[in-house]
């Protein structure tokens, strides 16, 4: 198995459950098929010669983009020189897949239900390396063999896997299977080349042209109907076809000298079995390639961590809240002396500046709107997500529901950043709207726009294309900008928000600071806290976006959401409470970068993330991976500040 593939440990039934938790209701629901989830309806297969309206005899293969752990660039299919499927048309992809690279495409493999075939040609690649546009196509494959890149096959909406065992008799199936493999020149095998022993030559690429392809299924109870596929499994292997036009599957490997010259014949063919399973059910057919995924287990101690922070957080608020603001309230009120009142002390001096206007006012509302947009966004999808709206099966689906919740929540961006800014004493409040319109969503869309050129001239398939961009930005000029003028006219008309005391005229002198009441020291060991409470499950997120595993766990993230947000704001008036403790009045800013400076720490991780967990190679590649975290970093600070 390739090195980076540790070995799964046992799953947690519960929140795997989560994810098919629409599908499963609905089986049991199975009359009331309205109910499923658009694009999740099951879909009946029955013997050639036996087909009806509701049940089908052809299946169709369809093929994903290709990746791999070692690069950022996904291409697709066609990009390599694999057989084409002729004249077929795409199925239609939404903006969530278009936008994280997916490119779905018909692909030559067909099959019939139930028909065993076996050794089938599809076609034959012929590449004649005196020819410079064979010798480049050739060195495209063994590039991307080099590089470990990774077919991604589905059939009935389902991952097509490769099981194989791992260490403690586990078994791990990969939703995805590599083109080849490399021996190096010193004979080392790399990635999957250790499968077969036969893989020996120096300096050899040896190509995975044939797929043993198993297809589970299992019988309707309701036998008019037909069967339902549950799994698909395949095996690649690697043959030598001396005759293309009839291959036998047997015999040595296909290698593929790096030194090779003259003619190089590709026969790609294939043998397909069916099982009936009577054991899986239609609606947890995923579960197998969910259980096979590793860490679920760690999740539960990473809650627990959270939850001890958060108690600890919760309790130091409540004691400062009751017992010691409580005394110092009593304290204040007892005083009816004149000469007492003369000997203010602690938060009480600063109450004739504590509502004194932030420096830099206009761009705190700016970023105070932009961050509740972004606030509420989250808490909506992952809501969704959790109800299993936005499962793996329902491709795209996440990525979608979070662009439109963007743009549709305009409004409260604007309002939110026009009250602020009012009660701020803020005039200028066209600035303001055109800043909270356009500052984070530009710095955003300009680090996108950059990494879409850099993956447009390297030809990937994440590139988007030029129509989507357009579209994009039509969302965000027709639709986010309008919602937010009119949040920000109605921020502007109400009144701004009244303070409980006077400004006084004067600013008060702020005393000498310790070093623990200083700016900056408070701000860094304010984003610590938060950051304690994300870290294992920004492991499994970077892990999903980069090493392209899977994320499911919705519930967990959920939790560990609303975790974050107690955390950020507990910690922020812990430390508010300190410095006004310490007759420091310049709260504003400094209760939003506590808890924003977690994404300072968020950064560190992802660059100790991309050293020591990631094996990418290549300037764009790297490029890429820096300029995709600089997004999430924004995001994250506004987030949370």
């Amino acid at each position: 198995p390739p090195a980076t593939a540790s070995p799964p440990p046992g799953p947690d039934m519960a929140l795997r459950r989560l994810l098919l938790m629409a599908a499963a209701l609905a089986a049991a629901a199975a009359p009331a098929a309205a109910f499923y989830l658009p694009g999740l309806a099951p879909v009946n297969f029955c013997e050639a010669g036996k087909e009806k309206p509701e049940c089908k005899s052809g299946i169709e293969l369809f093929v994903n983009r290709l990746d791999s752990v070692e690069s950022v660039l996904p291409y697709e299919y066609t990009a390599f020189d694999f057989c084409q499927a002729e004249g077929k048309k795409r199925p239609s992809e939404n903006l969530g897949q278009v936008l994280f690279g997916e490119r779905i495409e018909p692909s030559p493999y067909r099959f019939t239900f139930n028909k065993k075939e076996t050794c089938k040609s599809v076609c034959t690649k012929t590449y004649d390396t005196t020819k410079a546009e064979d010798k480049q196509k050739l060195d495209f494959l063994k590039k991307s063999m080099l590089l470990n890149y990774q077919h991604h096959w589905i059939v009935d909406n389902m991952p097509v896997t490769w099981c194989y065992d791992v260490e403690d008799g586990q078994r791990f199936c990969n939703p995805g299977f590599p083109i080849g493999c490399y021996i190096t020149e010193d004979g080392r095998p790399k990635d999957a080349c250790v499968i077969n022993s036969e893989f020996h030559e120096k300096d050899t690429f040896y190509i995975f042209n044939h797929v043993d392809i198993k297809i589970y299924y299992h019988v309707v109870e309701n036998e008019a109907l037909g069967a339902r596929l549950v799994a698909a499994k395949l095996e690649p292997k690697s043959y030598k076809h001396t005759h293309p036009d009839s291959p036998d599957c047997s015999g040595v490997p296909m290698d593929i000298s790096n030194k090779a010259s003259g003619e190089v014949k590709i026969a790609y063919t294939y043998s397909v079995t069916f099982h009936e399973e009577k054991n899986i059910r239609w609606a947890s057919r995923w579960d197998y390639i969910l259980e096979s995924m590793p860490h679920t287990h760690i999740q539960w101690f990473s809650i627990m961590n959270s939850l001890v922070i958060v108690l600890f957080l919760s309790g130091m608020v409540a004691m400062i809240m009751l017992r010691t603001l409580h005394k110092d309230i009593a304290r204040y009120n007892q005083m009816d002396s004149t000469e007492d009142a003369q000997e203010e002390f602690g938060w009480k001096l600063v109450h004739g500046d504590i509502f004194r206007p932030p420096r830099k006012g206009m761009l705190l509302s700016v970023f105070l709107g932009s961050g509740t947009q972004i606030l509420i966004m989250t808490f909506v999808t992952l809501f969704f997500a959790c109800l299993g709206f936005l499962s793996p099966a329902n491709r795209g689906a996440l990525m979608t529901c979070a662009v439109v919740l963007w743009v549709l929540l305009g409004t409260p961006a604007g309002y939110v950043a026009a009250r602020f800014y009012k009660s701020f004493g803020g005039e200028k409040w066209k600035t303001n709207v055109l800043l909270t319109s356009f500052l984070c969503p530009g710095i955003v869309f300009a680090d996108f726009f950059i990494m879409n050129l850099i993956l447009w001239g390297e030809g990937s398939s994440a590139a988007i294309p030029f129509g989507t961009l357009v579209a994009i930005l039509a969302l965000w000029f027709c639709i986010s900008v309008p919602l937010t003028f009119i949040g920000a006219y109605f921020g502007f008309k109400k009144n701004a928000i009244e303070h409980p005391v006077r400004t006084n005229q004067i600013p008060r002198q702020i005393p000498e600071q310790s070093f623990y009441t200083k700016p900056l020291p408070g701000i860094i060991m304010g984003g610590i806290l938060p950051f304690g409470c994300i870290f294992i499950q920004l492991f499994f997120i970077l892990n999903s976006i980069w090493s392209h595993q899977m994320y499911y766990m919705f519930g967990f993230l959920f939790l560990v959401f609303i975790i974050l947000v107690i955390t950020c704001s507990e910690a922020t008036i812990l430390l508010c409470y300190f410095h006004l403790c310490a007759e420091d009045y310049h709260w504003q800013w400094r209760s939003f970068l506590t808890s924003g400076f977690t994404a300072v720490y968020f950064l560190i991780y992802a660059i100790h993330y991309f050293f020591s967990k990631l094996q990418i190679t290549g300037t764009a590649s790297t490029i890429l991976y820096f300029g995709y975290t600089m997004i999430m970093v924004l995001i994250f600070f506004l987030f949370t500040g």
